[in-house]
């Protein structure tokens, strides 16, 4: 007697806000009639935090300090105890998505070492306007053997909607030395631990070229990039964890030079 059980969502895109109601059906289908106990839903949401390889051994109190935060969980009873029939069996339910206590509906999210089991924010701009030579440039052992280069660029805002592009221009006004490249490197730090330490960890999650070649000098190079879904969320930060993000402008000069300018980034959901 082969039994199958199916949870359906009514909303096609399964996003949900805090306060809104989560409804679908359970679909019971088998060749037979089944005797049951009863069905019940459980809908729960938890933020699990864990450390790199890297940090094992480093912060042994993290692993007793720090356990998965609970931040919803709710259970309905929707048949009492019975017998289903022979064929396919609907059973409709609803659930309010109410949190626990004073815990916030963080965004889902899956990293490296945070994962979130929505959140919105009021949103200013913060254009930044840059500049790039071999003196502006930090951690550099041999700034004498820099060819000389002068790059200025402009960021419409570094506090960005999530949904929308990232975007601003770039200049390169003269440079000594051939470019061969120049991407924009999309970076997110996830930070977590309790009050014996905390381990910080950066992941590149995407890298997209936006100039290839020797670009001719003072002229406007777009800086244009989407925000990808699955890797990605609103900045957060709480006792616990932080998920943040930054972009790198990297050039590229020949014959090895790289060049790097970080910009942190502050991501909402409006």
């Amino acid at each position: 007697m082969g039994t199958s059980l199916d949870i359906k969502i009514k909303r096609a895109n399964k996003v949900y806000h805090a306060g809104e109601v989560l409804s679908g059906v359970v679909v019971i289908s088998g060749k037979d009639s089944i005797q049951h106990q009863g069905v019940s839903l459980t809908v729960e949401g938890s933020v699990n935090l864990q450390l790199s390889a890297k940090s094992v051994g480093v912060f042994e109190a993290f692993y007793n300090s720090v356990k998965p935060i609970q931040i919803i969980n709710s259970t309905i009873e929707m048949v009492k105890p019975g017998k289903f029939p022979s064929g396919k069996t609907e059973i409709p339910f609803e659930f309010p998505l109410h949190v626990k206590g004073n815990k916030v509906l963080y965004e889902t999210y899956h990293g490296v070492f945070v994962n979130i089991q929505p959140q919105k924010g009021k949103l200013t701009p913060s254009p930044v306007d840059f500049t790039i030579t071999p003196e502006t440039l930090q951690n550099v052992r041999e700034r004498a053997l820099l060819p000389k280069f002068l790059i200025r660029g402009h960021l419409n805002s570094t506090n960005c909607v999530i949904t929308q592009p990232l975007t601003g221009e770039l200049l390169v006004e003269s440079s000594e030395a051939a470019i061969r490249s120049i991407e924009l490197q999309l970076v997110r730090v996830e930070t977590c631990g309790c009050a014996e330490g905390y381990a910080r960890d950066a992941t590149e999650i995407q890298n997209i070229q936006i100039a290839d070649g020797d670009v001719c000098r003072s002229l406007s190079v777009p800086i244009y990039m989407v925000f990808p879904r699955l890797f990605t969320c609103p900045t957060l930060e709480t006792t616990n964890f932080k998920v943040e993000f930054e972009v790198n402008v990297v050039v590229l000069l020949h014959p090895d030079h790289l060049i790097t300018e970080n910009f942190p980034l502050k991501l909402c959901r409006t």
